[in-house]
């Protein structure tokens, strides 16, 4: 094992601590040298061989451009390595700050990522088109690697408790994305969702007051305005939205009676489909068809919602909206649950929606010959 005293060393400025009983060094290191200094085992080897999981190159994209759109406003969390090495640390002259000092690891040690091999790989490109950011910096947890076997429990440690936030939870919190933003707008001002959209959880508890999550009104949004995962909205695409939902709120019997608290919550999710991602999604789908379609009698021709029985009993969405007996938000379903929807207001399909509902009537019709 090579020693930092041997020959030339990277010097960072760090802090020493102790954990579990051995030392680990905490460094901040410009990001011009994170793609020169650390390596990634990116090896065609056997993952019982490797300390870390392959490199998925399909998340680089998307974390360059967070990177490249937002230069004065990222938040880049610490890189975790192990050096294959012994390291020398030299304390401050400074007695009084002891665990303070300078961490030097020898220039040919191997130093592996254990976490955040995807971040290294979205500097080394953000740095080719914002060369700038060379200046910035990132921390770095520093590890003496003790061989294979503790870098692969390093990684699982590391991992083990690691738990992504929910949908709704990060659509709460994500002030860049603008279908975030309508999706709390909206939740926070109109009827039926203020004060009934669930903000922080994706899913609802069968004694909640409350009737939707964040993260399906804001897929529901995506389906009534057309737009992609990354598209942005116009202030008129906004109020648009505005004025559809509260026109549906009018057309929507049940939901009035929630919010004048003649229907409670817990009942209505019980009993209906509209009071779910599913319905609340083919809403979406539907206005999208019906503003392209009547842009300017769309708000006349909405009313006709109230016709429409949602009950789950109502055999429309046996297997419109369900799956074995119980709701789905699958493609199909959506797709099945809206086309139910134009048709009540005389929509006419599209190409796809037609071919699918071809495939359920014949299906349907197998299932009652059968």
């Amino acid at each position: 094992m090579k020693n930092a005293q041997d020959g030339y060393c990277f010097s960072f400025p760090a802090v020493r601590g102790i954990q579990a009983g051995k030392p680990f060094y905490i460094a901040t290191c410009p990001l011009s040298t994170i793609p020169k200094i650390f390596v990634f085992d990116e090896e065609e080897v056997p993952p019982e061989l490797r300390a870390q999981r392959q490199l998925n190159k399909s998340r680089i994209p998307e974390m360059v451009r967070y990177l490249v759109e937002n230069p004065n406003d990222y938040v880049f969390s610490a890189l975790t390595v192990s050096v294959a090495s012994s390291v020398l640390f030299e304390e401050s002259e400074h007695m009084e700050t002891p665990n303070l000092g300078t961490l030097k690891v020898p220039m040919d040690a191997q130093i592996l990522i254990n976490d955040g091999q995807h971040r290294r790989a979205a500097i080394e490109a953000a740095l080719k088109e914002r060369p700038e950011l060379a200046y910035d910096n990132i921390p770095v947890l520093f590890f003496v690697d003790e061989g294979l076997t503790r870098s692969q429990q390093m990684f699982a440690d590391l991992n083990k408790y690691a738990v992504k936030p929910s949908p709704s939870l990060a659509a709460l919190y994500d002030n860049r994305d603008e279908s975030s933003e309508l999706a709390r707008y909206l939740a926070l001002s109109i009827k039926p969702f203020e004060g009934y959209t669930e903000m922080e959880k994706s899913s609802i508890s069968s004694k909640s007051g409350k009737l939707f999550t964040l993260s399906s009104l804001k897929q529901a949004n995506r389906a009534l305005l057309g737009k992609g995962m990354k598209d942005g909205f116009t202030e008129e695409e906004k109020q648009l939205a505005t004025q559809y939902w509260q026109a549906v709120y009018q057309a929507t019997p049940e939901w009035q009676m929630v919010i004048n608290k003649e229907l409670a919550p817990s009942q209505f999710r019980q009993e209906y489909v509209h009071a779910h991602g599913v319905g609340l999604h083919a809403l979406g789908a539907l206005g999208c068809s019906l503003l392209t379609a009547q842009p300017n009698e769309w708000q006349e021709t909405i009313k006709q919602l109230k016709k429409i029985d949602w009950r789950k009993t109502n055999p429309t969405w046996a297997h419109r909206s369900m799956q074995h007996g119980k709701l789905s938000k699958a493609a199909t379903n959506i797709m099945l649950t809206t086309n139910a929807l134009k048709h009540t207001l005389s929509l006419s399909l599209t190409p796809e929606e037609r071919a699918l509902e071809n495939q359920y009537i014949s299906s349907s019709s197998e299932a009652s010959n059968g």
